[in-house]
């Protein structure tokens, strides 16, 4: 896989990626009026305001802090156990404003970083994590993932795009190009033989092959190749940063995606529809 710019793999480098894309929410944040806040998100669901107090709710939970009990209604776009738990932290913040939330985020991220920057933790160190325990690492990677998706709703949300050349931009992108070999031969039902090139055209720019080969008991399994020169045959799907975050994080239907196609259409769209990594 090519990608450029490279994204940071250790600890300290991670931190500061994380450090910058939960900034950008807390500046967002800042510069919106109270029409501003209940704009929807491409998150169902979701408002502007819901977004930052989603952010909030997690780095402080993760910071050891626990917020108040609040009764939660039914909301249909919550669908399973894990939507309840994330949906708490949102509902205990509806009814504070948008000024109040973003100065809460804004005292978490100082702690956070606080945290984070310890100088004994390593990369290897077990911290605090959304499903548990986990490396240090590790947590700072979906961290950085989750945050930068929802700092890319709200500007969507809001009309106002950036932060697509980011460190966190290349989280993103580098951690759904390590998955496209199981999304490609598994949930877009490819083939043995058939190859896939994902082109992503910049900011941030990847580029990565897949052919589907069948394993020892037939079933079809994707292995990265390189997409220089595309073999004969191959299907080459080309679309920009911000149409394949918005894609992979399940925010936009195939249909709204904008994206070109050399190869063929039918296995793109196929491919398109499997490309989603959040649920």
């Amino acid at each position: 896989m090519s990608l450029d710019p490279a994204a940071p793999a250790r600890l300290h480098d991670l931190v500061d990626a994380f450090a910058q894309t939960t900034q950008a929410v807390v500046d967002l944040g800042r510069g919106c009026e109270v029409h501003d806040l209940a704009e929807p998100t491409e998150c169902p669901g979701w408002t502007v305001h819901d977004q930052i107090s989603h952010v909030v709710g997690v780095e402080s939970w993760l910071e050891g802090h626990k917020d108040p009990r609040v009764d939660m209604p039914r909301y249909e776009h919550v669908k399973n156990d894990l939507g309840k738990k994330v949906e708490y932290a949102v509902e205990v913040r509806r009814g504070r404003t948008g000024a109040d939330v973003v100065a809460e985020l804004e005292d978490v991220l100082a702690q956070r970083l606080s945290t984070l920057r310890n100088p004994i933790l390593t990369d290897s160190s077990i911290i605090n994590g959304p499903f548990g325990p986990d490396l240090a690492a590790t947590v700072l990677l979906l961290r950085t993932f989750d945050v930068w998706t929802h700092e890319q709703d709200i500007r969507s949300a809001l009309g106002r795009p950036g932060d697509l050349d980011s460190r966190a931009a290349s989280v993103f992108v580098r951690t759904v190009m390590l998955q496209l070999p199981r999304l490609i031969a598994k949930g877009a039902g490819l083939e043995p033989g058939q190859v896939v090139i994902i082109d992503v055209t910049g900011p941030t720019v990847a580029r990565q092959g897949v052919r589907v080969v069948a394993d020892e008991q037939g079933r079809p399994r994707g292995h990265e190749m390189p997409a220089d020169p595309p073999p004969d045959g191959a299907t080459t799907i080309s679309l920009s940063t911000e149409a394949f975050a918005r894609r992979a994080a399940g925010r936009r239907s195939v249909s709204d995606t904008a994206y070109s196609v050399v190869g063929d259409d039918a296995i793109a769209r196929r491919v398109l529809e499997a490309l989603v990594v959040t649920h």
